[in-house]
């Protein structure tokens, strides 16, 4: 959502006369409306129905398909083989690849539409959720020459069906529908952006038959009109306690029991001076409990608008990072080296955020699997104590590249490009689907 709502508030500055088609009732875990106020009137937003479910009916339904065990363990990312009964049978076959594809047929009515009342020279489609590039098939067929653009803010077949899975279904008749679909949908686009360039890879790797310039990145950012950018303070705080906040959803790539068995080890000296805090929805029960181990080490405040968690940052000394996944690079990173305070991340050694934390000196990181890497992670920020404020030393520079009115600019220039410059005015028609106005 904040990706597209960033496009739509800067891409009209950028010449391009934008369309935002979305849902009227969409299905999410919160709102923050204040997003709106921040969109240029003359963008138009058009709204229709869905037929997705509401949050807490499509949550119950999840958890009756995928169950409430831990995600497998296999080495290669497997699902487990064990046959499911006839209502997650029938509910696996039915939505697929997601919950979200009850919208397609509204959808599909909608964008043949507005392409030919407003004559649209571009369409950009973002997901997840996936079901959303089905539509460029569609697009494809009923307007040959159109160009399609599809914006992966997700890597999707190696994170759908990894062992670290957010997908609401992850059967073989699933798996086998999301690669035939992909494959149709980055066939059928003029181009496809992915957000990391090991998502850029891993998808450009799938269809070696098509030109590596239909390929491109376009990172995810931070908003600096809604942080207010902070130095780690000079002093340690008068009770000692060290305050580490985490912001964000906790799902399967973000799962914290190697990080709660990491914090349960520390020397009681040590684990008795942090505070966590945790900002932001939790998907499952046992991840709750499992930060509940940390008694009252641990506050789990839920939900909240991004502006009231974005401040919360600036009353932290780190924010925490995890991420299991080794292709997609949490939207909540950008935010923490935005409001410039020191991240205590446990990532994939391979992935993007570990990486761009090395290349910015964003923070420490430690392997996300390896309990007695965040352990020390953790015993280093404890003796660190008043030297942070001279020890952490950003990139300031290079941060202020993924600002996102920087970003919006690049994206637009790589649209004009891929619509040739479009109308003798020199801006676009633009029709984003779906806008991810909720």
């Amino acid at each position: 959502m904040l990706r597209s709502a960033s496009l739509a508030r800067y891409l009209p500055a950028e010449g391009i006369q934008l369309d935002v088609l979305t849902t009227r009732n969409p299905s999410s875990v919160g709102t923050d409306s204040s997003y709106l106020l921040e969109i240029p009137p003359e963008v138009r937003i058009h709204r229709t129905m869905t037929l997705d479910l509401p949050f807490g009916i499509k949550k119950w339904l999840k958890k009756r398909i995928t169950g409430a065990r831990p995600p497998s363990k296999h080495a290669d990312g497997a699902s487990p083989t064990t046959k499911p009964n006839l209502f997650k049978r029938v509910m696996q076959d039915l939505l697929l690849p997601d919950p979200q594809v009850t919208w397609l047929p509204v959808l599909t009515r909608a964008a043949f539409r507005l392409v030919r009342e407003r004559s649209i020279d571009l369409v950009l489609i973002t997901g997840a959720p996936f079901s959303d590039y089905l539509l460029a098939e569609r697009l494809r067929k009923k307007f040959p020459h159109l160009a399609i653009v599809l914006d992966f803010r997700d890597e999707w077949l190696s994170t759908s069906f990894g062992a670290a899975s957010f997908q609401f279904s992850r059967s073989e008749r699933a798996r086998k529908f999301a690669i035939k679909a992909e494959a149709n949908a980055v066939t059928s686009a003029t181009a496809v952006v992915a957000v990391t360039e090991t998502a850029r890879r891993e998808i450009r790797g799938r269809y070696p038959l098509e030109p590596d310039d239909k390929f491109h990145l376009v990172p995810n950012g931070f908003d600096a009109t809604r942080l207010s950018r902070s130095a780690p303070s000079s002093e340690s705080r008068p009770n000692g306690k060290i305050v580490v906040t985490h912001i964000g959803t906790v799902y399967d790539s973000t799962e914290p029991t190697t990080l709660v068995e990491a914090v349960q080890s520390l020397p009681p000296e040590v684990k008795s001076r942090f505070t966590f805090r945790f900002i932001g929805h939790i998907e499952e029960p046992r991840y709750r409990e499992a930060l509940l181990q940390l008694g009252d080490m641990v506050e789990l405040r839920g939900f909240v608008p991004q502006r009231e968690a974005l401040a919360a940052m600036n009353e932290a000394d780190y924010v925490l990072l995890v991420q299991h996944g080794r292709l997609n690079a949490a939207a909540k990173f950008y935010d923490y080296i935005g409001g410039g305070k020191p991240i205590l991340a446990a990532v994939h050694p391979d992935g993007p955020e570990r990486c761009l934390l090395e290349e910015l000196r964003a923070g420490w990181w430690a392997d996300s699997h390896d309990v007695e890497g965040i352990r020390q992670l953790f015993i280093d920020a404890a003796a660190r104590g008043d030297s942070l404020h001279s020890d952490f030393h950003p990139d300031t520079k290079r941060i202020a590249q993924y600002e996102r009115k920087v970003l919006a600019k690049r994206y637009a220039e790589l649209l004009h490009a891929i619509a040739n410059k479009g109308t003798e005015s020199g801006t676009q028609t633009l029709a984003s689907a779906p806008g991810g106005m909720e």
